[in-house]
């Protein structure tokens, strides 16, 4: 072999940064050292892995099919190591989660997670849904958690569980009688909504299709809490996941609205680069999920 796993690890880092200097620093390497096993890596096939433009070095085609490849590489070399080492220091994950699955769901797995790996070095990124997508494709997370599907061919989905979107007012909004919403208050209703793009986003403009010109957007909000905190001033109504909303409907503090024939229904997803090599943590966190949910 004319390439060495210090050069993919380069490589990669490079790829991830779009800069030897940044992936020389991220490696603990001189940006010379950095620049030369990468030139030595490029000269070895004669081939070129990035196009070079100022100081911005952006993957090319070939670099792009070799990136899927070095990765899945590195990523079976150090489960190799990790068994080599120990079994009980397998286990380490990074797991990238949507802001509903991040900060409701996901947090609950991590007892059962760390039980059977209690060695193990688990983190957890939570940012909306095309984040976090991003951060798979980029192999910045082993795993993603994200709410809705997404079209990537690079991208494998695997289903996870249900959930619904629940439309809801504060207890004394005068909407909170009527419980049921007509297309005249949909209309006229001031919303509280999660950014666009947002997984909650997406089911809800879909939800509402053909009233989505007619609809007031008065406000938009990345964080759940925000919403609800918002909608119990009274600003206006709003529209998350139950399991957002399950205390406080019980409590009373919110009051659910009811739309007939408008699906709230969504699939939570596991998302997953098509080419990443198979990880036993990965394989049992979403074991650990399901169970759970079971």
């Amino acid at each position: 072999m004319k390439y060495t796993l210090r050069q993919l690890q380069i490589f990669l880092e490079v790829a991830r940064h779009q800069s030897i200097s940044a992936a020389a620093q991220r490696l603990h390497m001189s940006q010379s050292a950095a620049s030369e096993a990468l030139q030595n890596l490029e000269h070895a096939y004669e081939i070129a892995l990035f196009d070079r433009v100022s100081n911005k070095l952006t993957l090319n085609a070939v670099g792009r099919t070799v990136r899927k490849e070095a990765q899945s590489l590195l990523d079976h070399a150090q489960s190799f190591e990790e068994v080599l080492n120990s079994h009980e220091e397998i286990g380490h994950i990074k797991v990238g989660a949507s802001f509903t699955i991040g900060n409701h769901l996901a947090t609950r797995y991590l007892a059962d997670y760390l039980h059977h790996y209690p060695e193990a070095d688990v983190a957890l990124e939570i940012a909306n849904t095309p984040e976090i997508v991003t951060r798979v494709l980029n192999y910045e997370v082993d795993i993603g958690m994200i709410e809705g599907e997404v079209q990537h061919r690079e991208l494998e989905l695997i289903p996870w569980r249900e959930d619904e979107l629940v439309v809801f007012c504060a207890a004394n909004h005068p909407l909170a009688t009527k419980r049921s919403l007509s297309i005249r208050d949909i209309k006229e209703a001031a919303w509280i909504l999660r950014e666009p793009d947002s997984g909650a986003r997406l089911t809800f403009d879909k939800a509402m299709a053909g009233l989505l010109p007619d609809i007031n957007v008065y406000m938009e909000f990345r964080h759940n809490e925000a919403i609800k905190n918002a909608v119990e001033s009274g600003l206006g109504i709003g529209c998350l996941s139950r399991i957002v909303l399950q205390r406080n409907l019980a409590n009373g503090d919110l009051v659910p609205l009811e739309l007939p024939r408008r699906d709230m229904r969504r699939i939570f997803y596991f998302a997953l680069p098509r080419k990443r090599f198979p990880l036993e943590s990965v394989q049992f966190w979403m074991d650990t999920c399901r169970e759970a949910d079971a």
